[in-house]
């Protein structure tokens, strides 16, 4: 199928993507006619979403209500980590809905600005903020990352926001907050960062997206790096190597990282995604190896 390439990064991209990751998998010619196919949505100028945004909108305004959370996300042409099956909508606090209407539909209720009723999606900071209310924390980060990354929020905007939080969800919210980074490429870089802030939460080890390395002779940059360990940790997508100058450019990477007293750690978009206890695995091994300690064999995966 001619749509299939965008369609597929689309689906893995959690179901949102910019024109320029869609241009690493299908041409500019090849993405317009996705989209006159109605197989793909442009939520806005350079970015793209799988049509299930449309039918989300549908939804909401059947319901008298307005796109939240992750489908708010996805209509914001934010990337996640997981595109929503079901539509989540917000309506105002008090507006008794039938079982029927809310069958296969998250809803919420809660007050709403007259600009969100106007705009038929909740804020860019209220988007935010529910998601890391109501997500798990890799889920809830690659939301708040990607809303940095396309600059529709500011740290400070979140970190104040959350800080006036109360009541349910509310630490969760200020944990993102204080964590979410524009500098992570794509939803794989910070669900990837999820993982590695969880194994060392509260330790005081710092972990930094988009990393530069520099020493006498040596300047990378790793997507993550935890500069104390010296450990450098790699989201490997298969666009990254479409050519062999670019397998090579990262063969001398690895190398002189290496060679300068670096860990290299590569993750695949598999690991990261459907298996992450095999991420945990890794990161514990080493640090194990590193401290004389046993390591235990890799946990068993199951079928893709």
């Amino acid at each position: 199928m001619a749509h299939a390439p965008v369609v597929s990064e689309l689906t893995r991209l959690g179901g949102c993507a910019t024109r320029a990751q869609l241009l690493h998998v299908a041409s500019g010619r090849r993405i317009r006619r996705a989209v006159g196919a109605g197989a793909v949505v442009r939520v806005r100028r350079g970015r793209y979403a799988l049509p299930f945004v449309d039918e989300h909108r549908r939804v909401a305004h059947h319901l008298t209500a307005v796109l939240s959370h992750l489908s708010a996300a996805v209509a914001h042409g934010w990337g996640v980590k997981t595109a929503p099956t079901s539509p989540w909508v917000t309506v105002r606090r008090h507006r008794r809905l039938s079982l029927q209407d809310r069958e296969g539909v998250v809803v919420v209720w809660c007050d709403l600005e007259a600009a969100e009723i106007a705009a038929g999606v909740t804020s860019p900071v209220r988007t935010v903020l529910e998601c890391a209310r109501r997500l798990p924390f890799d889920e809830a980060l690659a939301v708040a990352d990607s809303a940095l990354r396309a600059q529709d929020v500011t740290s400070g905007e979140l970190r104040t926001a959350a800080d006036a939080l109360r009541g349910p969800g509310a630490p969760q919210a200020r944990r993102v907050a204080r964590h979410a980074s524009g500098l992570a490429a794509n939803p794989f870089e910070s669900v990837l960062r999820a993982i590695v802030l969880d194994l060392f939460d509260g330790s005081g080890v710092k972990v930094t997206p988009q990393l530069p390395v520099w020493d006498h002779g040596l300047w990378a940059r790793v997507d993550l790096g935890v500069e104390r360990l010296h450990l450098a940790l790699e989201a490997e997508g298969f666009a990254a190597h479409s050519s062999r100058s670019d397998l090579v450019r990262d063969c001398h990477r690895y190398t002189e990282l290496a060679v300068w007293g670096w860990t290299v750690l590569r993750f695949s978009w598999e690991d990261v995604m459907l298996h992450p206890e095999y991420v945990r695995w890794a990161i514990l091994g080493w640090l194990a190896r590193r401290e004389g300690r046993p390591v235990s064999a890799p946990p068993r995966r199951s079928a893709s």
